[in-house]
């Protein structure tokens, strides 16, 4: 892997490459090459994601002193959902250097999006324990904040999810949460049944090929119970 390419791409220089590798190692590879010596990225990709959110919380509650709870969390989920998080990762070339199955390389929109946005959470992640917080933050700063002014101009934070958050916040002075209820299919063809709860009550489902979509699909069906009121 040409990791001197990427490194320069994102301005990091990591100390141990082999955290670097991982990051970029999807599962699907390890089936075609099962003696590959790192595992796959999916542990990097889950402290990436917390990392990620912690960092544009950080920022998002610097900017608007004024917003509520409520309002700073659907910019926070459009600035990290996985439409954003794969333009970010064309952005930097990501693409070219993910290792996955030759099945997994011939796949397009959607689900080549959701690859591409769980590389660049896993990379967050790698980017924190090599080079630590600081680098993590102006990495984060630089290449996912830069897409708030679109956020805010194109007003694409009023998805299904934003929506409903915002109509029970309002309603019901509580924060819809999501759970996977049922998750079915070979790793690389998950599909997800997740379910939306107004506190222990499960409101609706949805389903997706990523927790992502289900969450959407869920959202969207709760609102036609919960639509905002005129």
């Amino acid at each position: 892997m040409a990791s001197d390419e990427l490194e320069k791409n994102i301005g990091v220089t990591f100390g141990n490459k082999d955290l670097l590798t991982e990051a970029l190692t999807h599962r699907s590879y390890l089936n075609e090459y099962p003696k590959w010596p790192l595992p796959h990225n999916e542990r990097l990709e889950y402290l990436g994601d917390a990392v990620l959110e912690l960092f544009v919380s950080e920022d998002l509650f610097a900017r608007f002193p004024r917003d509520p709870e409520g309002r700073l969390t659907v910019l926070r989920a459009a600035l990290v959902n996985y439409q954003i998080l794969a333009k970010v990762a064309e952005g930097i070339g990501l693409q070219k250097f993910i290792m996955m199955s030759r099945g997994e390389r011939k796949d397009t929109g959607k689900a080549r999006e959701v690859i591409l946005a769980n590389a660049m959470e896993a990379l967050i992640g790698a980017i924190y324990l090599d080079r630590g917080f600081d680098a993590a933050k102006k990495f984060t700063e630089r290449f996912v904040m830069t897409n708030l002014a679109e956020v805010l101009a194109t007003k694409s934070y009023k998805d299904a999810k934003s929506e409903l958050q915002e109509v029970i916040q309002e309603r019901l002075r509580l924060t819809p949460t999501y759970d996977v209820i049922t998750e079915e299919g070979p790793a690389h063809r998950r599909v997800f049944t997740m379910g939306v709860y107004f506190g222990d009550s499960l409101i609706a489902t949805g389903e997706g090929t990523s927790k992502q979509e289900a969450e959407a699909d869920a959202a969207k069906n709760a609102l036609g119970k919960y639509p905002r009121q005129k």
